[in-house]
């Protein structure tokens, strides 16, 4: 898969850490200064250098290694070094340069099954992230239409909440594309029953317009049970206005239903 036939976002894929955690474990003594680590080292060691140099807060080691084993082509070294320019971890942010290297990833694409498969999906969906803003004062201009199909490869193709999640809210104001509520509510669906409560906060508020009053108030309280901090407060002003204007009866019935859909039932 290249970037060519893909159609080729500062967000992280969840698991990511854990998996670079489980490639490390057991070769501690690799990271030892004393460990003959140097520039000529294979890829591996080199990450595993980094790796824990980054963990023991020495950023401009782990960086130096990071980028003598992405030159060695190590997809973990890349989106390591990637992930440290959009966040300026350790390095001046620099959302181009990490523009680039997820690039890279992506055009170099994977195998069914490979170990690197998260890393790639973190790459496309970080690129997205890039198409739908754009990045100031570089050639990367907003293409919204190229994030849409981003999202939707990483939505088809691996079936990723977040994925999914933003594809349809991108289908709900049209963006990149025509608008479609159905094609939204499938993938708000796809994406609440994988436990993206955003997810579910916004199919909540579509049945509700739709009329489902009680299902879709149910499915946006439900939501506040299972949101991140960060995105608490827009679901629950999404929740509370639809609150606001149910009658008392279904409002109950709301709160009753939330409880089966907060346990995971339908």
């Amino acid at each position: 898969m290249t970037m060519a036939k893909s159609g080729i976002g500062s967000m992280r894929v969840l698991l990511l850490g854990a998996t670079i955690a489980s490639l490390v474990a057991g070769s501690a003594s690799a990271f030892d200064i004393q460990s003959g680590v140097t520039k000529e080292s294979g890829p591996f060691d080199l990450f595993k250098f980094g790796f824990k140099a980054y963990k023991n807060g020495q950023k401009e080691d782990a960086i130096e290694a990071y980028r003598y084993a992405a030159e060695k082509g190590h997809t973990g070294s890349r989106w390591a070094l990637a992930n440290m320019y959009a966040y300026g971890d350790g390095v001046t942010k620099d959302d181009f340069e990490a523009f680039k290297i997820y690039n890279e990833i992506a055009a170099q694409g994977i195998e069914p099954g490979s170990e690197d498969t998260g890393f790639f999906i973190n790459a496309l969906l970080s690129l997205a992230g890039y198409y739908r803003r754009g990045i100031p004062g570089t050639p990367v201009k907003p293409d919204l239409s190229q994030a849409r199909q981003l999202y939707f490869q990483v939505a088809s193709t691996f079936g990723v909440a977040e994925a999914q999640f933003q594809l349809a809210k991108m289908m709900l104001s049209g963006e990149g594309g025509g608008a479609s509520i159905q094609q939204a509510k499938k993938w708000l669906n796809q994406a609440r029953r994988n436990g993206h409560a955003g997810a579910m906060a916004i199919f909540g508020n579509v049945l509700f317009q739709e009329g489902q009053t009680v299902r879709g108030l149910a499915f946006m309280t439900a939501a506040l049970d299972r949101c991140a901090a960060k995105d608490c407060s827009w679901m629950q002003q999404l929740q509370e206005q639809a609150f606001s204007v149910a009658g008392e009866e279904d409002r109950r019935g709301a709160v009753a239903l939330s409880q089966q859909f907060a346990q995971g039932a339908d």
